[in-house]
């Protein structure tokens, strides 16, 4: 088997080494070195999210993904994710396609619907909407990849009469659809013929199975070709898999309980963080030999063609986050590939 492997960031609010928040400029430029690195030490792809919140830095993904661009050679440049429902399908196009140019082919774009709804009142959008917004949308969307004349009538966004979008891209815009689990996420994806990523972060990874077995056999009733799985998950890489725990853990913690307060979980501890750091849980964390077995495991498992790890969490500081990618790297992605070679 052949896998891509890349890394996931939203951007975090980390702490500086006393301790405190960095100011949101800080944190993008930071973000930037995180991903010049990741290019020298070989990754394939870089991953940027898109939010509207004081805890995360990055609400425009392709112009910190231009910046990455401009400083690294081979690394593929995505969203992690982009989204579309509060977003306009031909400037978000238009966008990626003007990276697309930047980086000589490198640009990706991830649509989803988002984890948070800070973007649906900041941009005017009807919560309501929510699901109608994203297949409107994703459908306009998929309308343009083929970069011909499109007509387009929609019932939440105005409708298109022959247009032609620009600037073009060279080739094809790479476009993948991220999704949580949801079977409708999964058919409407695979109706549009575009690759998958399913983020997992709880439960262990053979549970989506069942995901990815729906996603192919739609690909197939619909007579489509076989596409792209990827995962999202998260992660940390260190030294020894007690010195990552002890890294990530009270960040994670931290991380965990604030987005738990606004949802209404009860707060998290020790022992679920470690049940979710085990061999069977969503939490990718440990020394480079531990993270390897584990990645190989789910793509083996699930037949994946990447595996993406989201290697900020939380307020991680910024010399951890730039060890983690080192490791994952020049340790951990080799590892992988000589597991794989060995099923």
């Amino acid at each position: 088997m052949t896998v891509e492997l890349g890394i996931d960031t939203f951007g975090d609010v980390t702490f500086d080494d006393a301790g405190r928040p960095k100011a949101h400029a800080q944190v993008l430029r930071d973000l930037v070195e995180q991903g010049v690195l990741a290019d020298q030490v070989g990754l394939d792809v870089i991953g940027v999210g898109e939010h509207h919140r004081e805890d995360f830095a990055v609400s425009a993904p392709e112009v910190v993904l231009a910046a990455i661009a401009a400083r690294t050679e081979h690394i593929r440049l995505s969203s992690a994710v982009t989204v579309l429902s509060s977003d306009d399908p031909v400037r978000v196009y238009q966008r990626f396609a003007t990276l697309d140019g930047l980086s000589e082919g490198r640009a990706e774009v991830v649509l989803g619907r988002g984890s948070f709804t800070e973007s649906f009142p900041l941009f005017g959008y009807d919560l309501q909407d929510y699901e109608a917004l994203f297949e409107e949308k994703l459908a306009l969307f998929a309308a343009l990849l083929p970069q011909e004349p499109v007509t387009w009538e929609g019932r939440l966004r105005p409708s298109i009469d022959n247009f032609s979008v620009y600037p073009r891209v060279e080739g094809t815009l790479r476009t993948w659809v991220g999704v949580g689990g949801s079977p409708q996420s999964v058919v409407r994806a695979a109706s549009h013929g575009l690759p998958l990523v399913v983020a997992i972060i709880g439960g262990a990874s053979a549970q989506f199975g069942p995901i990815v077995d729906l996603y192919h056999r739609a690909l197939e009733k619909l007579g489509k070709p076989d596409l792209p799985v990827a995962v999202h998950s998260p992660g940390h890489v260190a030294d020894t898999d007690e010195e990552a725990k002890e890294q990530l853990w009270p960040h994670y913690e931290q991380l965990m309980n604030r987005i738990g307060r606004e949802r209404g979980w009860g707060p998290t501890n020790r022992s679920q963080f470690e049940a979710t750091a085990s061999r069977e849980g969503a939490l990718y964390v440990g020394s480079p030999e531990t993270v390897a077995r584990k990645i190989a495991t789910t793509v083996k498992t699930l037949g994946l063609s990447r595996f993406d790890l989201k290697y900020a969490n939380g307020t991680l500081p910024h010399s951890q986050l730039m060890r983690s990618i080192e490791l994952y790297g020049t340790r951990v992605a080799p590892l992988v590939k000589d597991l794989l070679a060995e099923a």
